[in-house]
């Protein structure tokens, strides 16, 4: 199962600068049990969108729609014609190609991700061996950066290639160890004995 976090409504207006018709997409799946992205936060993030809009001065219309699984293809058939209406698609769910890094950036690769398509991982191009549209690491593997370019060509957005993605950290991926919650309490506790065992 994947564990999500949304991002900040800031970063998600930042996304969506310029589109009129948004449709706010969840999951029924592993987004919502971890309140990160079902019917609930979908119908709320459409709210907080159509508000920021107004008191702005903003004309967006804001659709809504939540499907069981994101990942499986036969349920987002069913919501094809509400994509289409669109302008753009705030999806609320995992992806089905998803590297589980913690900071997703498929808004700045093109709906590709460049942690689970590139056998590199690489943030900010492909490297020097990819050719003719092919991974060096294998000839039969397209170069998930041939695909972030063609994506982001078909959308018009061959500008975001110009944008430089950070070093990653890795600690709020799946592989960042296992998760745990600390109460600032129970955290100065715990400093308070190690400063004592260390004296």
């Amino acid at each position: 199962m994947i564990i999500a976090e949304r991002k900040d409504l800031k970063q998600i207006t930042e996304m969506l600068e310029g589109r009129k018709r948004v449709l706010v997409a969840g999951c029924r799946s592993c987004v919502s049990i971890c309140h990160a992205g079902g019917e609930k936060e979908v119908a709320i993030m459409a709210e907080a969108l159509r508000l920021k809009a107004e008191r702005e001065g903003r004309e967006m219309e804001v659709s809504e729609v939540a499907v069981e699984r994101q990942c499986e293809k036969e349920w987002v058939r069913g919501i094809e014609r509400q994509v289409a209406a669109g302008d753009i698609v705030l999806s609320m769910a995992c992806v089905e190609k998803c590297g589980g890094c913690g900071d997703c950036v498929l808004h700045l690769t093109g709906g590709v991700c460049p942690i689970a398509r590139c056998a590199k991982s690489l943030l900010n191009g492909p490297c020097g061996g990819s050719q003719d549209g092919r991974c060096e690491v294998d000839r039969e593997t397209p170069c998930g950066w041939e695909q972030i370019y063609q994506s982001l060509g078909r959308l018009g957005r061959l500008d975001l290639l110009e944008v430089n993605i950070p070093p990653r950290s890795w600690l709020p991926s799946r592989s960042g160890g296992p998760r745990r919650t600390v109460r600032p309490s129970v955290a100065k506790g715990a400093e308070e004995r190690a400063a004592e065992v260390r004296r």
